[in-house]
């Protein structure tokens, strides 16, 4: 065997590496679309796909950003972070699941405060009396949490003040009126602006806050940018190919096997979206790098609903039926609440021990319980 064998052998089997073994579930999903096999089997099958290309498109923009400098890999690592998240939304959007992409939505700010810190809290703290992070940065991004809670509370509530009431964890797609609409646009706006105020912020005011300095001191591939551009944009095409097949089958998987939109949303869809990644944070967190695993959950999730949200509120406007309110049900606000409030508390003394960790899965546990039977 060849070194160069012996090389992609090595990091193919390796903790990074093993994503791209599930390679081959992304040309049978293709296969058992074309041959319209069982609903539930094409679902699972681009589910599973899905992880690789999510998992290349982080590859391409870690290479692509540091051939960059600091300030444009930043920028580039925040942008494409939750970029599959994005393209399954967008897809899912055109297709009219307004409600399945609101259920993704809070699923992946709870699944990266909950599942996501408390597995890296569980799996570094194991060997471990403490671990000790940032608090400063943590703090930030938490505050930054908590404004968006309040921009996807504050809708819900006009609709309750109005008498219309909030959608059912079953709804699929919900006409809430003009009003409530132009509000979500006006909150979208603001969120976005505070969004790209927060990247001034972190990329470039105090960017040392969020640049520990052994995130430099990590290995690369050594691609070229012209590589990593072509391997991003072949990422980003097969992200959406694997989405547009994921999203076709959700109505039929879901009803074969007995659960509803919603919890395939905030659940499922939710998790593979950016499987990759989080292993990624609960990897760093096993090496005793805490800031980085915090920084990754509490930091996309503060991406998603700063930016994700009301960007697909903004492109529901030329996307699908009609606009997309942000207006969430009963069990998706009081999920929202209850993860921003224990991040808020978790990251509070820049200190976490393995009891957290089991404390924060116990909590999604209970929460993934209630929106199975929802």
């Amino acid at each position: 065997m060849s070194a160069s064998a012996r090389s992609r052998l090595s990091f193919l089997t390796s903790a990074q590496g093993w994503p791209y073994l599930l390679t081959p579930f992304i040309v049978a999903a293709v296969a058992l679309e074309l041959a319209h096999a069982s609903p539930t089997l094409i679902f699972a099958t681009a589910a599973i796909g899905i992880v690789p290309t999510a998992a290349l498109m982080g590859l391409a923009t870690e290479e692509l950003a540091a051939r960059s400098g600091p300030g444009i890999g930043g920028f580039l690592n925040v942008t494409f972070g939750n970029a599959p998240e994005l393209i399954i939304a967008l897809f899912a959007l055109g297709a009219g699941l307004q409600e399945v992409v609101k259920a993704s939505i809070v699923g992946s700010i709870v699944g990266n405060i909950l599942l996501v810190l408390g597995a890296a809290m569980l799996v570094g703290g194991l060997r471990r009396e403490r671990q000790t992070f940032n608090s400063t940065a943590a703090n930030i991004q938490s505050t930054m949490l908590f404004l968006a809670a309040a921009a996807l509370i504050m809708p819900a509530i006009f609709e309750l003040v109005e008498g219309r009431g909030l959608p059912a964890p079953t709804a699929e797609l919900v006409d809430y009126g003009g009003d409530v609409e132009r509000l979500s646009v006006a909150v979208a706006i603001v969120l976005i602006a505070t969004y790209l105020g927060g990247l001034f912020f972190s990329l470039k005011t105090h960017r040392d806050l969020f640049n520990p300095p052994y995130e430099e001191e990590e290995d690369t591939l050594g691609w070229t940018i012209r590589r990593s551009v072509i391997m991003l944009a072949v990422a980003g095409l097969t992200v959406g190919l694997m989405s547009e097949i994921l999203v076709g089958s959700i109505t039929e998987a879901s009803e074969s096997i007995g659960v509803s939109e919603f919890f395939v949303g905030v659940i499922v869809v939710a998790i593979v979206g950016n499987a990759a990644e989080h292993w990624v944070a609960v990897l760093v967190a096993a090496k005793d790098k805490m800031d980085l695993a915090v920084n990754i959950s509490i930091g996309s999730s503060a991406q998603i609903a700063l930016f994700v949200a009301p960007l697909l509120v903004l492109a529901s406007f030329v996307l699908g039926p009609e606009p997309m309110a942000l207006v969430f049900n009963g069990f998706e606000l009081g999920a929202v609440v209850i993860a921003i409030l224990i991040a808020q508390i978790v990251t509070h003394e820049g200190e976490s021990n393995w009891f957290e960790g089991v404390q924060l899965l116990a909590v999604y546990a209970v929460i993934a319980l209630a929106f199975f039977f929802a």
